[in-house]
C-alpha cells in the first residue's frame, strides 16, 4: 500500500496556536519535508516533541529536485509530513509540487489544518470577507507589478496579497495608482505576535505611511472594485486619464484603469477622452 502526504499548518507567530494534532503527526511522521530545518526544531523544542523520522529540507530551492525522492517515499509506503514556515503549505510556499506529483502516484493527501495569514487577516481587516481571492506575492519589477494589478483593478471580491516589508511602500504606491487613492484597505502586521499591528486608511495614506518603513510579516487586505459606478463627469474622467498618460501609462492602460477605479464600461471613458480630444483641435 502507497503511505500517507500530510498536509500540516504551522503557527504564523503564536506558537500557542498550533493545532493539537501537529504534535502527534510530527512524532508519527517517517519523513519529515521542512522548509527551514531549523525553525522546525524550534518548534518541535516548544511543542515539546521528540521527532524520530527523517528530516529533509524542501524549499523553493529544491522543491523540483527532492520531489521526486519523496513521492518515492510515499510510494514506497511512508507517511510524510510537510510542514512550511508559517501557515499552510502550498499557500504561497512550497508544497504545490509535491501534492500535484503525489495525486499523480493516487497516494492519499490530507492535512492537519492550522492558522492561515490570508484568513486571519481577512477577518481583522474590516473589509467585506463574503466573497474573496488571494493574489500571493505582487511582482517585484514595477512594469510587472503595475501589469499584474491592472489585471484586477475591476475584481469586486477582496483581494489579499502577501508582500515583503522593503517592497510594501511601492506596492501600496502601485496599488493607490491602479485601484485608487481613495480605495480602502488594511496591512496587518506581524499577526498574532507581540507587535501585531492592523493599519486601516486609503490606500494612499497606507503608503505614506509605509515610506516611514515598516517591518515584519506583512499581510495586505484591499477593498474590491465598487458595485456602483462613480458619479464622474466627463471633465473628470479625462483628467484622470490625462494623469495617468502623464505618469508613463499608455491612453489604452489609463482607460482601462479609470474605468475599473470608477466601475464604469471603458467605452465610456473612452469616449470622453475622445470627445475632449475632438474639443480641444476644433478650439
Amino acid at each position: 500500500m502507497t503511505g500517507t502526504l500530510v498536509l500540516a499548518g504551522t503557527p504564523i507567530g503564536d506558537v500557542a496556536d498550533a493545532p493539537p494534532r501537529l504534535a502527534a503527526e510530527l512524532a508519527a511522521a517517517e519523513v519529515i519535508a521542512a522548509e527551514d530545518t531549523r525553525r522546525l526544531r524550534r518548534l518541535t523544542q516548544a511543542l515539546g516533541v521528540r521527532t524520530t523520522g527523517r528530516v529533509v529540507s524542501y524549499n523553493e530551492v529544491n522543491e523540483s529536485a527532492r520531489t521526486p525522492d519523496l513521492v518515492e517515499a510515499l510510494v514506497g509506503g511512508a507517511r510524510v509530513l510537510l510542514v512550511t514556515d508559517a501557515g499552510m503549505p502550498s499557500v504561497s510556499d512550497p508544497g504545490y509540487r509535491l501534492v500535484a506529483a503525489a495525486v499523480e502516484k493516487d497516494v492519499k493527501v490530507t492535512a492537519v489544518p492550522g492558522p492561515s495569514a490570508v484568513l486571519t487577516a481577512l477577518a481583522v481587516s474590516g473589509l467585506p470577507v463574503d466573497r474573496f481571492c488571494f493574489e500571493g506575492f505582487p511582482p517585484r519589477k514595477t512594469g510587472e507589478r503595475l501589469s499584474r494589478l491592472r489585471e484586477v483593478a475591476g475584481e469586486r471580491r477582496t483581494l489579499v496579497y502577501f508582500e515583503a516589508p522593503h517592497r510594501l511602500d511601492d506596492t501600496l504606491a502601485a496599488m493607490a495608482e491602479v485601484f485608487g487613492a481613495d480605495r480602502r484597505a488594511a496591512v496587518c502586521r506581524e499577526l498574532t505576535k507581540t507587535y501585531e499591528e492592523v493599519r486601516r486608511g486609503p490606500l494612499a495614506e497606507l503608503a505614506a505611511w509605509a515610506a516611514e518603513g515598516v517591518r515584519g510579516e506583512i499581510t495586505i487586505v484591499v477593498e474590491g472594485a465598487p458595485d456602483r459606478p462613480e458619479e464622474v463627469d466627463a471633465a473628470e474622467l479625462v483628467r484622470r486619464v490625462r494623469v495617468r498618460e502623464e505618469a508613463g501609462e499608455r491612453r489604452k492602460e489609463a482607460i482601462a484603469a479609470v474605468a475599473a477605479e470608477t466601475g464604469l464600461p471603458k467605452r465610456d471613458v473612452f469616449d470622453a477622452v475622445v470627445a475632449a480630444k475632438n474639443a480641444a483641435q476644433r478650439d
